[in-house]
């Protein structure tokens, strides 16, 4: 044999452990240290689970130049292997040739019996979640080969990504398969990526799951309209106005209502509710004054839009109704024996009437205090005997009772 022509860095490969059936490649370089070009001519492998790959003879190798091909180590069983790379190499030209010259690198490993784990699903997809709100999805890991595999670690490489039920250290027995949770919870608008990747003793011992969604920021909640004046309500009574909560922007959602004060109270929507851009829903507020006096208050709406709390100011006067009263009179009967009279009542002119007075009434006047502002009534009046017998109605008289 000659002189060396050429080093070969690292000058031995030790490939450690490999699972069976799985493959683990080191790259090796190969240097001209001669004065001259030369030629590896021939490169071979021994050894059982060994191959090289990249590297086609014969090449050229310019003066003090390197070329790089790789070693590949796949144990077909559970074995320790050894094997040697040889390369031969001459002088390039063919009227120079030198003696062949074999460079060797040692190859060592073993193979070992591990499991294989695979994720389901390989990706996890949450679409487009509002931002401030969150998604969860189920996702499992399962060690589909026989022997048993450690989780050592389960690392996000994006914080708007969280794991729960993945707590390693945790052993899978062949077979065995772990179910857990990933939740996003994007921070901000706009598409978000990461990755969960799993450490293991397995043969594959990084398992990457891909993970990706969309943040949208939510738009703002507009109140049509944005105060209320009831004016002047009277007490014991209510007045009602409309009104429409509407999405700008993005979707929202409306969580609650509340009101500052119990005379004024907000219906019409059932809690919670989501708006899609540009879409409206009614409610209403009711104003019931409790006493007389100016009252106010205001009415917020909960929600993740960016303007939440959303607040409406509203204002009434509750008043106290004016008692108003008919007072009617008419001239005695000139029949004998009256002792009393009815007054009669009714909201159309010519009935039908009904008897407002509870018995009889010897006097000539009377005062009725069961009106409502801005009724007409209808009045006549009969008079009755000591035998019990009741004169025809009287000439009909109408009454229009005073609005406040």
């Amino acid at each position: 044999m000659g002189a060396q022509q050429v080093t070969i860095t690292p000058s031995s490969l030790d490939f450690g452990s490999v699972g069976v059936g799985s493959g683990k490649t080191q790259v090796v370089t190969v240097k001209n240290i001669t004065k001259r070009r030369i030629g590896i001519y021939q490169a071979s492998v021994s050894g059982t689970g060994y191959a090289i790959s990249g590297i086609s003879t014969p090449v050229s190798i310019q003066i003090g130049q390197s070329v790089s091909f790789t070693v590949t180590f796949t144990p077909p069983s559970a074995a320790t292997d050894s094997g040697v790379v040889s390369l031969v190499t001459q002088n390039w030209w063919k009227d120079h040739r030198t003696a062949p010259v074999t460079s060797q690198l040692t190859l060592s490993g073993s193979g070992v019996s591990s499991g294989q784990i695979a994720a389901n699903p390989g990706s996890v997809a949450f679409g487009t979640v509002m931002v401030g709100d969150h998604k969860t999805s189920p996702a499992s890991v399962i060690n589909t080969g026989s022997a048993t595999v450690t989780i050592s670690q389960a690392a996000l490489s994006n914080a708007a990504y969280s794991v729960s039920g993945l707590n390693p250290p945790v052993t899978l027995n062949g077979g065995q398969s772990l179910t857990f949770n990933v939740t996003f919870a994007p921070v901000s608008g706009g598409a978000s990526t990461g990755a969960l990747a799993i450490t293991s003793n397995a043969a594959d011992s990084q398992l990457n799951v891909s993970l990706s969604g969309s943040g949208m920021t939510p738009g703002q909640l507009a109140l049509a309209p944005s105060t209320y004046n009831f004016g002047n309500v009277n007490t014991g009574q209510s007045a009602v106005m409309s009104g429409t909560l509407s999405a700008a922007g993005s979707p929202i959602t409306l969580a609650s209502a509340s009101s500052t004060s119990s005379e004024f109270v907000m219906s019409g929507v059932s809690f919670p509710v989501t708006l899609s851009s540009g879409q409206s829903v009614p409610f209403t507020v009711t104003f019931l004054p409790q006493a007389s006096g100016a009252a106010s208050g205001s009415i917020s709406f909960v929600s993740n839009a960016t303007n939440s709390p959303s607040t409406e100011a509203v204002s009434g006067t509750g008043v106290t109704p004016a008692q108003h009263s008919v007072d009617l009179s008419w001239q005695a009967s000139g029949t004998s024996g009256i002792v009393g009279y009815n007054v009669y009542r009714g909201t159309a002119s010519g009935g039908p009437y009904q008897k407002i007075t509870s018995s009889l009434d010897p006097a000539l006047s009377y005062s009725d205090g069961n009106v409502q502002s801005g009724q007409t009534y209808y009045y006549v009046v009969t008079a009755e005997d000591n035998g019990g017998a009741e004169s025809e109605h009287s000439n009909e008289v109408p009454a229009t009772v005073p609005t406040p």
